[in-house]
């Protein structure tokens, strides 16, 4: 009897943990191996741009384009850049232009054969007719009675030629000039700055100051 008293009281403790034994599913509880992550090694997607959001760009300053012009000389205007203490900040740089000039009012005695013209141009100058004889060019052997930049004043000594029973005729004589301009380029303050210091050390008017943005400087785009 006495190892029967002993099975019932194994088969009694055994109810009793068995139930701990299988967990709540019924099975055998199994350990979990590995451990949790941690919360700071949770990373969050980065959320998506919406198409309609512009993001925002980096502006580029736009420079403002000076020409101050005319200089007589390229001298004087390499003086000009020298007299600036913020010249190598602005590029400055000497222009050099080709420009035509209105013609000059030319008052004189059509070409002749040589020895005509020249025995004319002995007689006037006995008279003390202020002229010369012409050397060169397609009005050779004419006699020069003087160049006028007003018309009015030719017209008046090409009369009182006609007077002295001269031939003289009125025509233009072309002229060219080399001339020179100063250009820099600077942020808009800055160029502002540097054309009123140009001016004053010039001291006298420029026949333009032209002060314009750069043509090629990326600019930011509006939005629509």
């Amino acid at each position: 009897m006495r190892w029967l008293a002993l099975l019932l009281l194994f088969l009694s403790v055994g109810l009793y943990y068995l139930p701990e034994y299988l967990g709540p599913s019924g099975g055998i509880a199994k350990i979990a191996s590995g451990s949790l992550p941690r919360v700071v090694s949770l990373k969050s997607p980065a959320p998506e741009a919406s198409p309609d959001e512009v993001v925002p760009s980096q502006e580029t300053p736009v420079l403002s384009c000076v020409r101050l012009g005319w200089i007589e000389t390229a001298e004087r205007t390499r003086e000009l850049i020298n007299s600036q203490p913020l010249a190598s900040e602005a590029g400055f740089a000497v222009e050099e232009v080709g420009r035509e000039l209105p013609p000059l009012h030319w008052v004189l005695i059509p070409p002749q054969p040589r020895a005509v013209a020249l025995r004319q141009f002995q007689d006037i100058q006995r008279q003390g007719i202020d002229s010369y004889l012409v050397t060169e060019g397609e009005n050779r052997n004419a006699i020069s009675l003087g160049l006028f930049e007003h018309r009015e004043s030719a017209i008046s000594v090409l009369e009182e030629k006609k007077r002295q029973n001269l031939n003289a005729v009125l025509v233009n004589f072309p002229r060219n000039q080399i001339s020179y301009a100063l250009t820099f380029e600077a942020e808009p303050d800055l160029a502002e700055e540097l054309v009123q210091a140009v001016k004053a050390d010039y001291g006298s008017n420029f026949d333009f100051v032209e002060i314009r943005p750069c043509e090629g400087v990326a600019t930011p785009e509006k939005n629509p």
